[in-house]
C-alpha cells in the first residue's frame, strides 16, 4: 500500500522545485542567453513530475480502494486534509469559547449525601478517563456533558483527564465548575519511538496511546476506571457501566465475533507462527477500545503496559498490522475480554471510507453512542453536511464561537 503522506510530501516538494524554475526563470526573462535552456529544464521537470504523479495513481490500487470498510479502518485523502484544517484553525485554546454547562446533583437515591467527597481515593467514586486535546476538545466536553446529563449520582463521579500538550484545565474549571476532575500530563516521548505508520495520520497520534498507560498515570488508590473515547455520548447512567462483573478478567468491553478478525493484521503476521501462535488457545474476537471498563489493580499486576509495548516493537520491525493502538490490545487481550452488552459501545457512526457516508443504529438498545470513523459529528454539522444520528450528540455539545 502507498503511504498517503508520502504521497503528499511527494507532491509538495515537486509542487516547490516547479515554483522555484519558474521563479528563475522569470528573472532570466530579460536575458536572452539561456533561456531555452531554462525553459528546457523547467519543462523536463514538469513531464517527469506529472508522468510520476499519473503513473502513481494508475498502479496504486490503494489509492482507489482501502481495505475492508471496518469503522476503524476509516481512511481518504479528505479526511486527512480535514483533520489538518481543523488542528491548524484550532491552533490555541483561546479559539474555544463554551457555555456554562447547567449544574447538576445527586438524587436522593445516590446516599452519603450528607457526607463530603473526601478526593481522589474516595471508595464511593465512579472513575472515568477521557483524552483532551485541541482537536477533539468539544468532542471531549460534549461526552462529560452527556455523562452527568444521563447520571443518577453526577456528583459521584470522577473525571481523569490524560493530555499531551495543552493547558485545558482552566477551560474546563469554567464549563463546568462543579466537576470533580484531575488533569493528567502524557509525555509524547513515551511512545514516540514506538509508533509505527498507520491508514489514517489521526491514528499516529500518541496521545492515542495513553489508554495503555492508565495505570502508571492514575493514583494507585484507583483500583478501577472506565476509559472513554472523546466521539461519543453516553444515553444511560454510567453507573451501570461500572459495576460490570469483569470476573477473572482484566478489561471488559462490547466484543463483535462476527467481524473478520485476520483483516487486522497483515498476511506476514498469519503466515509467520512466531506471531500467528499468539492466539492459540484463545478465540479472539474484535472489541473496541473506544470503550473499557480496566482492571487497574490486576493490570498492574501482571504489567501489561510492558506486554503491549512489546507488540509494538515487534510491529516496528516486522509490519505486523495497519492500524494504530488497537492490535496491540487485540494481541493481548482478544479472546480474554470479558463481555458487555452492545449498547455501551454503538460504534462506527463516524462512517467509514465512503466519502460522506452516514451510518445507522445497530439493532437493540443504547445506551453509548460512538462515532468511531472518519467523520466526526461537530465538522458535519459546522458544514451543514450531518448525517441523521449527528441530531443526536448535538443537544450535548457546549461550544459556543467567540465573541
Amino acid at each position: 500500500m502507498v503511504d498517503l503522506k508520502r504521497i503528499l510530501l511527494f507532491f509538495r516538494s515537486s509542487l516547490f522545485i516547479l515554483l522555484a524554475d519558474w521563479l528563475d526563470f522569470k528573472s532570466k526573462k530579460k536575458k536572452r542567453r539561456g533561456i531555452c535552456s531554462s525553459k528546457i529544464l523547467w519543462i523536463r521537470r514538469f513531464s517527469g513530475f506529472f508522468f510520476a504523479a499519473m503513473l502513481m495513481i494508475i498502479l496504486s490500487p490503494s489509492l482507489h480502494s482501502f481495505p475492508p470498510a471496518e469503522a476503524i479502518k476509516s481512511s481518504h485523502l479528505d479526511s486527512y486534509l480535514r483533520l489538518q484544517s481543523y488542528q491548524a484553525s484550532h491552533s490555541s485554546k483561546y479559539r474555544f469559547s463554551f457555555r456554562k454547562a447547567s449544574g447538576f446533583r445527586n438524587a436522593d437515591e445516590c446516599g452519603f449525601t450528607d457526607r463530603k467527597i473526601t478526593g481522589v481515593c474516595d471508595p464511593s467514586l465512579v472513575h472515568v478517563a477521557i483524552t483532551l486535546d485541541v482537536v477533539y476538545l468539544r468532542g471531549s466536553m460534549a461526552a462529560v456533558h452527556s455523562i452527568l446529563q444521563h447520571s443518577l449520582c453526577p456528583e459521584n463521579i470522577f473525571f481523569h483527564f490524560i493530555v499531551s500538550d495543552a493547558d485545558l484545565e482552566t477551560l474546563v474549571r469554567s464549563t463546568i465548575p462543579q466537576l470533580k476532575f484531575k488533569v493528567y500530563y502524557f509525555d509524547p516521548e513515551t511512545v514516540r519511538n514506538l509508533i509505527s505508520s498507520s491508514v489514517r495520520q489521526a491514528l499516529e497520534q500518541p496521545l492515542n496511546y495513553a489508554r495503555n498507560y492508565l495505570a502508571d498515570l492514575l493514583e494507585p488508590c484507583v483500583r478501577r476506571v472506565i476509559y472513554l473515547d472523546s466521539d461519543l455520548v453516553v444515553v444511560d447512567d454510567i453507573t451501570k457501566l461500572w459495576i460490570t462483573n469483569l470476573g477473572s478478567r482484566t478489561i471488559g468491553a462490547p466484543e463483535y465475533c462476527h467481524a473478520n478478525f485476520t483483516n487486522y493484521f497483515t498476511g506476514g503476521f498469519w503466515s509467520d507462527q512466531r506471531f500467528s501462535r499468539t492466539f492459540k488457545g484463545r478465540k479472539p474476537c474484535y472489541f473496541n477500545t473506544g470503550v473499557m471498563v480496566i482492571d487497574l489493580v490486576k493490570w498492574r499486576r501482571v504489567g501489561y503496559t510492558k506486554r503491549i509495548e512489546r507488540w509494538m516493537q515487534i510491529q516496528k520491525r516486522y509490519r505486523i498490522y495497519e492500524l494504530g493502538s488497537l492490535p496491540p490490545f487485540l494481541l493481548v487481550f482478544a479472546g480474554r475480554v470479558a463481555p458487555i452488552e452492545h449498547r455501551w459501545n454503538q460504534h462506527g457512526l463516524g462512517g467509514d471510507n465512503v466519502k460522506g457516508s452516514c451510518r445507522e443504529l445497530h439493532p437493540g438498545p443504547v445506551s453509548l453512542l460512538h462515532w468511531s470513523g472518519s467523520g466526526k459529528p461537530w465538522l458535519r454539522l459546522d458544514s451543514n453536511r450531518p448525517c441523521p444520528l449527528d441530531a443526536l450528540w448535538a443537544p450535548y455539545d457546549l461550544y459556543g464561537h467567540p465573541h
